[in-house]
């Protein structure tokens, strides 16, 4: 039964951990996790929930004012509808906070996921060296009113 809760600050190692281990940034997209860290006080500014599972976390999510910072789902949990939870636990937390809707800069291998999470893609986000070489889809996730 995944459980979908507040990170702590403490989670920060376990965080960083399952972001390094991600096939998603493997060959070229290796670069914009070079020195990468999820830091406790990252955890504590900023509304960051993760998907556990017996506890163990199987993914988290992370948003920083209007925009989806950060989502990453262990490789060993894709594909088991973690990502559809975080999303759905995502849109759910942005309408508490008056959000009308949230900006993605999406990793390029990520861009079908969020398409079929319901996304709308708005842009391009140019690269930004020397870590990120490659242009980003930008979208954005309407939250629901009701």
């Amino acid at each position: 039964m995944v459980e979908i809760v507040r990170a702590t600050p403490d989670q920060a190692a376990t965080l960083t951990a399952l972001v390094l281990a991600s096939s998603a940034y493997r060959g070229d997209y290796a670069t914009i996790l070079d020195g990468y860290e999820v830091t406790p006080a990252y955890v504590a500014a900023n509304p960051t929930f993760t998907a556990t599972d017996d506890g163990a976390i199987l993914g988290f999510y992370a948003l920083v004012a209007a925009e989806l910072d950060l989502l990453f789902v262990a490789d060993a949990a894709q594909g088991l509808g973690v990502g559809r939870r975080l999303i759905d636990h995502m849109r759910g937390e942005a309408r508490t906070r008056g959000l009308r809707d949230i900006r993605v800069v999406a990793h390029p291998p990520a861009l079908e996921f969020y398409l079929r999470m319901g996304a709308r893609r708005t842009g391009t986000v140019p690269p930004n060296p020397p870590k990120v070489r490659w242009e980003r889809p930008e979208l954005r996730f309407a939250v629901p009113t009701c």
